[in-house]
C-alpha cells in the first residue's frame, strides 16, 4: 500500500502561478510520496491548499501532465497516476514525420534509430537465446511466408518477430522504445496510404537470415543479417514517399 501523499514545500509567491512550477510540484508530490500507476492523487482542492494556487491552475498543470501521460484524470471519480508510457513521444514524432511532407528521408530517421537499437541489441541477445525461442521466431518466418503465398500482408507477424526477439533480455524500457518506433513507423504508414509490402518474399528471407544467424551463433552475421532488413525498409519508405513502388 502506498505511503500517505506528502505535499512538497509551498511554492515561492511569485511562482505560484506559474503552470510549470505547479506541474513539478504534483511530480515531486507522486516521487516523494512513492505512488505507482493508478494510485490516486489528492483532490483538486487538496492540491490548491496545499500549492497555495488558484484551482484553474490546478486544472491546468493536471490537463498538462495528463497529455504527457504522468496522470489519468477519470472524470466522475478523481486523479489517479498514469502510466509515463512513450505515447507522447509516438503522438510527437508521428506529426513530426507527416508535417516534413516534401522529406522522403523523415520516416527514414526514425528507421535509422530503430536500426541503431537493434544492431546493438542484437548482439546481447545472441547469447542468450535458447532453442525454444529459436524455434519460435522459425515459426514466425514460416508464417510469415505462408501469409506471403496467400497475399496477405503481415505487419503483425513481423513486429511479433522483433518482440519475441529482444525478450530474453527481460528490458521492458527496450520493448517499449521499439514498439514506439514501430508505432510511428505504421501510423506514419497508414496515413500515407502504403501499407502493403511490395516484396513479401525479400522480406521473409531477411528475417529467415537472421535467425539463421542466430542459431550459428554467428553474431557478425546476425547484425549483417538485421542491417540488410533494415536497408530495405528504408528503402521501400523513400520510394513510397516520393510515389514510386
Amino acid at each position: 500500500m502506498s505511503e500517505e501523499p506528502r505535499f512538497p514545500a509551498g511554492l515561492p509567491a511569485r511562482d505560484r502561478r506559474v503552470g510549470g512550477q505547479v506541474q513539478g510540484a504534483i511530480k515531486q508530490l507522486i516521487l516523494d510520496s512513492r505512488l505507482g500507476p493508478g494510485d490516486p492523487l489528492p483532490t483538486e482542492t487538496e492540491l490548491m491548499d496545499a500549492l497555495g494556487v488558484s484551482r484553474n491552475s490546478v486544472r491546468e498543470a493536471l490537463k498538462g501532465l495528463q497529455a504527457l501521460d504522468i496522470v489519468e484524470i477519470r472524470h466522475g471519480y478523481g486523479t489517479y497516476v498514469g502510466q509515463a508510457s512513450l505515447t507522447p513521444l509516438v503522438d510527437g514524432l508521428t506529426f513530426r514525420t507527416l508535417a516534413r511532407h516534401e522529406d522522403a528521408h523523415a520516416l527514414g530517421e526514425i528507421l535509422q534509430i530503430r536500426e541503431v537499437l537493434e544492431e546493438g541489441l542484437i548482439r546481447r541477445v545472441a547469447t542468450a537465446l535458447g532453442e525454444p525461442e529459436l524455434d519460435a521466431l522459425e515459426d514466425l518466418v514460416e508464417r510469415m511466408a505462408e501469409a506471403g503465398r496467400a497475399g496477405r500482408p503481415f505487419p503483425e507477424l513481423d513486429r511479433a518477430f522483433h518482440e519475441l526477439l529482444y525478450r530474453p533480455l527481460g528490458n521492458t524500457l527496450v520493448a517499449q522504445l521499439l514498439g514506439a518506433f514501430w508505432n510511428v513507423f505504421h501510423r506514419v504508414a497508414l496515413a500515407q496510404d502504403w501499407t502493403e509490402d511490395p516484396s513479401p518474399e525479400r522480406t521473409v528471407r531477411r528475417h529467415r537470415d537472421i535467425v539463421t544467424a542466430l542459431r550459428a551463433r554467428d553474431v557478425a552475421a546476425a547484425q549483417r543479417a538485421m542491417a540488410d532488413h533494415f536497408r530495405g525498409i528504408e528503402a521501400r519508405a523513400v520510394r513510397a514517399t516520393r510515389g514510386v513502388g
